[in-house]
């Protein structure tokens, strides 16, 4: 194997360059995975244009992509599993394994965590990357690059739509149809949820929520807008607007999961108090894969429509601005290989 890869780096906002770079040898413990297919997320967007996403800020060159899948290439000392050849989804992060937060289960809370794609952790728009080997998780040959590639954001809904405990009868109301959206849509069907409502302001994002199965979407900029009362919101946009027609939408001692990653917002402390709303945050996700994968496994969640538009790494910055360029795209995926 060659000792060299080609990696797509930003070195500033809208400035990004494919380098060659060495071949990162696995560790103690860790895999090296071929990178086969990283899909394109909001957080890779707001890096490249702006360099920062809240409190995390880019102080030098970063490798972006973290949505990512691909095969076993070479493992580690210590390590009996997965084997050379293995077909992985990639979970991006590395936990300390020793502080109070990894030691209650809460890894993606650890204070040392290293995350791909957060300054000053690379990501994976690149040609191999390594990773702890509890990490990478096999997935069956029924799941495509692609879908293997977007088990990362299918697992931020998966663990927002447990922190909601969705369940059988469960009315869920949705806020944002953008890709993370879409996915706790249809998570929320797949755990059972009596009806689901959907709400964006693009008519397209809208039309593509009930071909995923919403009972209803509505346009929240609409002078009509009517929601009914619902026991479950996720709102994902983090936009103050959305934020507020979630909380109005609520039912009394409905639950309110924070999954948009937003600038400070307000909250309705009275409606709060008189509903004894609860109102949850999330952040990534813990111990999820697994079901992640079972679920795309099986059907329940259609990952590999959610992909518009493929590109190469010389191509990674028309990946980027795919969603700007094209209304209907929803999921761009680069191939490094």
């Amino acid at each position: 194997m060659s000792t060299e890869q080609r990696v797509a780096v930003l070195h500033e906002p809208e400035r990004m360059t494919v380098e060659t770079r060495p071949v990162p040898a696995p560790g103690p413990g860790d895999v090296q995975v071929a990178v086969r297919a990283v899909s394109v997320c909001g957080s890779d967007v707001h890096y490249y244009d702006h360099g920062r996403i809240g409190g995390f800020v880019m102080h030098g060159p970063l490798v972006l992509g973290h949505e990512t899948s691909g095969v076993v290439s070479a493992v580690g000392e210590g390590v009996e599993a997965p084997a050379a050849g293995t077909r992985v989804a990639v979970e991006p992060q590395r936990n300390c394994g020793r502080c109070d937060q990894c030691a209650q289960g809460r890894y993606h809370l650890c204070p040392w965590i290293s995350f791909f794609a957060t300054p000053p952790v690379d990501g994976s728009f690149a040609q191999y990357v390594t990773v702890p080997a509890g990490r990478a998780h096999p997935v069956p040959d029924a799941l495509s690059e692609d879908a293997a590639a977007m088990i990362e954001p299918l697992a931020v809904a998966v663990h927002a739509a447990g922190k909601a405990d969705i369940g059988p009868g469960t009315r869920v109301f949705v806020s944002g149809g953008g890709p993370v959206g879409l996915l706790c849509l249809q998570v929320a069907r797949a755990r059972g949820a009596a009806r689901v409502v959907l709400s964006d302001p693009v008519a397209r994002r809208r039309e593509v929520a009930l071909r995923f199965g919403a009972d209803a979407v509505i346009d929240p900029g609409a002078a009509d807008v009517d929601v009914e009362p619902v026991d479950v919101v996720l709102e994902c946009t983090g936009v103050q607007p959305a934020v507020d027609l979630a909380i109005a939408a609520t039912a009394p001692a409905a639950t309110v999961v924070l999954v948009g990653t937003g600038a400070t917002l307000t909250l309705p402390l009275d409606v709060v108090q008189a509903r004894e709303l609860v109102i949850k945050g999330t952040f990534r996700y813990a111990h999820v894969y697994p079901a992640a994968i079972a679920l795309a496994a099986s059907g329940a969640v259609r990952l590999d429509e959610m992909v518009t538009s493929h590109h190469d790494l010389d191509g990674a910055v028309d990946a980027l601005l795919a969603a700007r360029r094209d209304p209907d795209a929803i999921k761009a995926v680069v191939r490094p290989g």
